[in-house]
C-alpha cells in the first residue's frame, strides 16, 4: 500500500520524521542541562579562595568581593536561574508568559552589576531600570487576561480553545526569537 501514496505525501512524512528526531534530540539535551544545574552551580567550589585568581587563559582580580570564589558563588547564583527561565519562556505555551520577562531582566541587571561590581553594588536602583518594562508588561497582560475570561464567558468555549485560537508557535527556535522582533 506504501508504494501507492504520491511522492509529495512519502517527502513530507519523511520530513515530518527528521523534524521529530531534531525535536526528540533538543529536549534531550535542554532536559540533561536543567538534571545537571545542581552541578554546574556547584563548580564555584573550584575557583581557589583568593583575591587573584590566575590560570592560563586569564587572571582575575576580585576588588569588590576580594575574593574570587565568592564572585563566581555569586555569579552562578544568578546565572543559572536566568537560564532556566530563558529555557522556561522559549518553552512556554501558556498566554502569560510574556510575565517572564520582568524576571529575565532582572537577572541581566543583577549580571551586569556583579560584572562591574567594582563600580556599583547588585540590585542598587534595580527597580528602577525594571520599571519601564513592569509599566509595559504587567497591563498587558492585565489586558490579554480580560479579554481572555471575557471571551470565554460570552462564548462558552474551554480554555485550551482560546490558547489554540490566540497562540502562534513557530517550528523552530530561531522562529520563536523572530516572533519577539
Amino acid at each position: 500500500m506504501d508504494n501507492k501514496q504520491p511522492k509529495w505525501i512519502k517527502e513530507r512524512s519523511k520530513h515530518q520524521d527528521i523534524s521529530k528526531s531534531k525535536e526528540i534530540i533538543l529536549g534531550s539535551i535542554v532536559a540533561t542541562f536543567i538534571a545537571l544545574t545542581p552541578f554546574f552551580f556547584s563548580l564555584y567550589k573550584s575557583v581557589p579562595d583568593r583575591k587573584i585568581w590566575s590560570t592560563f587563559l586569564f587572571t582575575y582580580d576580585s576588588k569588590y568581593y576580594e575574593s574570587a570564589l565568592i564572585m563566581v558563588w555569586t555569579l552562578s547564583g544568578q546565572v543559572i536561574p536566568f537560564i532556566l527561565i530563558l529555557i522556561w519562556f522559549f518553552t512556554n505555551r501558556h498566554w502569560w508568559y510574556h510575565a517572564l520577562l520582568i524576571p529575565i531582566a532582572m537577572y541581566v541587571f543583577q549580571i551586569i552589576e556583579t560584572l562591574n561590581s567594582d563600580l556599583y553594588f547588585t540590585d542598587r536602583n534595580l527597580i528602577l531600570y525594571l520599571l519601564p518594562l513592569m509599566i509595559i508588561i504587567v497591563p498587558s497582560i492585565y489586558l490579554v487576561r480580560a479579554r481572555i475570561f471575557n471571551h470565554i464567558n460570552t462564548a462558552n468555549k474551554t480554555m485550551q480553545d482560546l490558547e489554540d485560537q490566540l497562540t502562534f508557535r513557530p517550528k523552530t527556535i530561531w522562529g520563536k526569537i523572530k516572533q519577539y522582533f
